[in-house]
Formats: C-alpha cells, sequence, structure tokens
C-alpha cells in the first residue's frame, strides 16, 4: 500500500486545499488585490496629470480668446470655478489660485489684435506662480509660431505683464497634513477601534454578563462609547497641540479655532463609529473584521483630500469625493483652522457629515448583534 502512494498526488491535493481556503480568506484577497489595485489607480491619476494649477479670469468673457484657450489646453493649468471678485481675492491671498489673469487688447497698424495678458499673484501662492509662468512661456511659444507667416508675420500677438505682488498668507505644508492626519486618526480609531471592541465584548461574553446588572442596554452602548470618544479626543487635542507649537501649526482665531477643531473632530468621531458599530455586527470572525474596515476606510484616506488635494483628480473622481465623509472633515478641518471660518460658515461640510450619521445609524440599529 505504502509503495502505491503518491507523494506527488498527495502534495497538489495540499496545495489546492490551501489554495482554496486562501480564496475563501477575506483579508488574503483583499490584501494581495483590492488594496494594490486601489494604490495603482489613485497613484496613476495622479501622476498621469503631472503638476497643475488654478487660475483665475478677472472676467469671465476672457475665456472666449485664444490666449485662455490656448493657456487651458495646457494640463498644468486650470480655471477655477469662482467668479466673483471678493472670491477669487480670497482665494489669491490664501494661495489657492496661482494668479488672477486679466486682458487687455490692441490693434496693431494692419489691423490684428495684440493681447497683453496682466498676472496678479500672491506671497501666498508658493511654487504655484512659477509653474503658471511655464505655461504662459509655451503660449508666448505658440503666438511666435503663429507670428512666423502669413497675415501674423512681424508683429508680437502676445505681452505678458506681471504686476504687483499682494500680500497673502502662506499656507505651510503643516496646515493641509495635520487636519488631514487629525482626520485620519479619528476614522481609523473609530471604525477599527470600535469593531473590534464590540465583536470582542460580544464574542466573549461580556455583554451578555452585563445583562445580569440593572443597567440598560442602550447605556452600554453609551458607556463604551463615550470611553472612545473621550480617549479620541484627547488624541486630537495632542496631535493639534504638537502641531501648533512644535510646526506653526495654524489656529487663525486661537483659543476659539482650537475648540471648534475639537467640536469638528467629536461631530467626525460619532458619525465615523457607526461605521464601526455596523462591522462589529456583520463580521463572522475578528480576521474578517481588518476587510470589511479597510472598505470603508482605505478609499476615504486616498480619496479624502488626506495627504493631497483631490484637486489633482479627473473632475469625475473629484465628483465622488466630494460626497465621503472624511473629505467633508478634512475640508471643514482646514477651513476653520486657515481659512478662520466658524463652524456656521461650514454648513455644507457638516450636512453630509449629519447625512452619513444618519444612514449609518440606521443601518447600525438594524444589524447590530448583543449576542
Amino acid at each position: 500500500m505504502a509503495t502505491n502512494y503518491s507523494q506527488l498526488r498527495g502534495m497538489l491535493a495540499i496545495a489546492k486545499g490551501s489554495f482554496i481556503a486562501i480564496l475563501r480568506n477575506p483579508s488574503a484577497v483583499a490584501f494581495s488585490f483590492g488594496f494594490p489595485l486601489v494604490f495603482i489607480l489613485v497613484f496613476g491619476f495622479i501622476g498621469g496629470s503631472g503638476p497643475s494649477v488654478s487660475v483665475a479670469l478677472a472676467n469671465p468673457r476672457d475665456s472666449a480668446t485664444w490666449v485662455i484657450g490656448t493657456l487651458l489646453k495646457n494640463p498644468m493649468v486650470r480655471l477655477s470655478n469662482h467668479h466673483n471678485k471678493d472670491s477669487i481675492r480670497s482665494d489669491l491671498q490664501r494661495g489657492r489660485i496661482a494668479a488672477i489673469i486679466s486682458l487687455d487688447s490692441t490693434r496693431s497698424p494692419a489691423g490684428l489684435t495684440q493681447y497683453t495678458v496682466h498676472t496678479q499673484t500672491s506671497s501666498a501662492s508658493g511654487d504655484k506662480y512659477p509653474i503658471l509662468k511655464l505655461a504662459l512661456a509655451q503660449v508666448f511659444e505658440s503666438a511666435v509660431e503663429r507670428s512666423m507667416s502669413g497675415p501674423y508675420a512681424q508683429y508680437r500677438p502676445l505681452v505678458i505683464d506681471e504686476l504687483p505682488l499682494i500680500p497673502g498668507r502662506a499656507y505651510s505644508i503643516i496646515d493641509f497634513i495635520l487636519p488631514g492626519m487629525l482626520g485620519f486618526s479619528l476614522l481609523s480609531a473609530a471604525v477599527f477601534g470600535v469593531a473590534f471592541l464590540f465583536f470582542s465584548l460580544r464574542s466573549q461574553l461580556v455583554l451578555k454578563r452585563y445583562y445580569a446588572t440593572p443597567i440598560g442596554k442602550r447605556y452600554i452602548v453609551l458607556g463604551e462609547g463615550l470611553a472612545r470618544v473621550v480617549f479620541q479626543l484627547i488624541t486630537a487635542i495632542v496631535i493639534i497641540g504638537i502641531g501648533k507649537i512644535g510646526f506653526h501649526f495654524t489656529l487663525v482665531h486661537g483659543w476659539i479655532t482650537f475648540v471648534e477643531l475639537l467640536v469638528l473632530s467629536l461631530i467626525g468621531l460619532i458619525v465615523f463609529m457607526g461605521f464601526g458599530f455596523i462591522i462589529s455586527s456583520v463580521a463572522k470572525s475578528e480576521s474578517t473584521i481588518p476587510p470589511f474596515a479597510n472598505v470603508i476606510t482605505l478609499p476615504q484616506f486616498l480619496l479624502g483630500g488626506t495627504f493631497f488635494s483631490t484637486d489633482v483628480f479627473p473632475k469625475w473622481l473629484q465628483r465622488i469625493c466630494e460626497i465621503l465623509p472624511l473629505k467633508q472633515l478634512n475640508d471643514a478641518l482646514r477651513n476653520v483652522a486657515f481659512e478662520g471660518a466658524h463652524l456656521t460658515d461650514c454648513w455644507k461640510q457638516l450636512g453630509i457629515l449629519v447625512i452619513w450619521g444618519i444612514l449609518t445609524y440606521a443601518v447600525a440599529v438594524r444589524v447590530f448583534k448583543w449576542e
């Protein structure tokens, strides 16, 4: 009997069984295929676009000229959606756009139109304006090529005029990164922490033992949730404090801004905890919690403006980003910390977060399990 046993067939049988077990393991599939593909797609969209900046037009009608048309064909330049003069100037002073562009036109002796491009930038534009200058230089080269022959010969179709620099408040890297890292911390702690906590309490029959006490079920959940909230708010205080003391993180209105950031952190944390409650109930084992949690958190880490601005994405992907709760929390945190906005100015972001909160807790109430 022993001599007829095939070691090769035994090995292949083990390999087959092990392979099927891997395919049935959501964690293995997600970490081996799903997440690498997500990273490739996201960073592929970023890498394909190259560096780009936004500009605003002092006169929206200038977009019909060949000068602006040629400029906007350059992938390095995007046109701002703002047309209100106060909004445009505010964007310029805060470094959100590279410059405000205006055009003047004159007629040459031959009756041809000659454009003068006026550009106004601010001290907050940083490295954005050099990118715009490079794009304008390419427009100028295109204009020179047009003037080499035919009716354009021997005249300069384009002149670039740089207006005086206006003062602005520089937007440092810490002003962008810290709110993103704070949102990152709140989302990951709420989803992973709550999911593991309540799954463990249920699987170890701790929740069931609570039934022997007079305390009601809702107060059990509130008590555990309150501990998580307090801990994460302390984490938020530490993150903001280190950013302010160590790296000069901007708090426009001082203590008022600090308190408003904590209020936003509390709102975001409560909303994100709803995802954790859902995962703790639908997960069949501890090994299935990470895949479920990463399905919720990873897309938001990458598309929620955590590490980089979502402006680098294609327009269709930016629309998807706008519905993500982490994107709205990050935007609200940055608006309050750097832009000087107050909670009443963040109605759009807070409204979307509230909608997410209602949806997640409506699902959580239906699927939450005590045993």
